[in-house]
């Protein structure tokens, strides 16, 4: 007769099957086709740039090497202001249906010396039409040259911890980190980045954008 430990034998399978499951989610955790909109200007319009260098450009590319199921929508245009971003992107929102919206704009706002409770304003629309929207938000934080004047310029880049605390959404702190204190990677307006640079921009933004797009 064959005998064996019933009991040594249920708790092998039991294990088995949970391995099996947890395997099951790590890999399910990014199964669902996801769409994410970049609601951008200039730095993610790839003003400047040769087509295909820009930071969005590689997101979509780091997208695909790790097998991740997103279509990438870039909807940045050059000069934007959160102006015009607040008024496009209803249209964005129902034509798309982005699980996860990139805000990236205020920086033509500052350098154009605009009021800063509009500019508030307008990003607190944006985030609401998003999470309305049942997208989820990243905001992307910037920085303005300190010629501005401190005051004006501490206050404006305050905004965006303020909102992304006051509305939980996941903020990027700042756009170009580890970029802007380095001369040989701006092009030639010592305003907008080289291609160069984008790498970085990127990783800057997907330490924060992954996490959303697995939730």
């Amino acid at each position: 007769m064959l005998f064996f430990n019933q009991k040594g034998w249920v708790r092998r399978i039991y294990g088995l099957m949970l391995t099996m499951t947890i395997a099951l989610c790590g890999t399910a955790a990014y199964s669902a086709s996801k769409t994410v909109l970049v609601l951008g200007d200039s730095l993610s319009a790839e003003y400047g740039l040769a087509r295909g260098t820009g930071w969005v450009a590689l997101l979509d590319q780091r997208l695909k090497q790790k097998k991740i199921d997103a279509t990438v929508i870039n909807a940045s245009i050059s000069g934007e202001t959160t102006s015009g971003g607040k008024a496009r992107l209803a249209s964005l929102l129902s034509k798309n249906h982005p699980d996860v919206v990139i805000i990236e704009l205020g920086g033509n706002d500052a350098l154009r010396g605009l009021a800063l409770g509009a500019s508030e304003t307008n990003f607190r629309d944006m985030i609401a039409m998003s999470k309305t929207a049942k997208a989820k938000v990243l905001l992307v934080g910037m920085q303005i040259p300190p010629n501005y004047g401190r005051e004006y310029t501490e206050k404006f880049f305050s905004i965006y911890a303020k909102l992304a605390r006051e509305s939980k959404v996941e903020l990027v702190p700042f756009l170009l980190e580890g970029v802007a204190d380095k001369p040989e990677l701006f092009q030639a307006d010592r305003i907008h980045m080289t291609a160069q640079a984008h790498p970085r921009i990127l990783d800057n933004v997907w330490s924060h954008l992954q996490p959303l797009l697995s939730r």
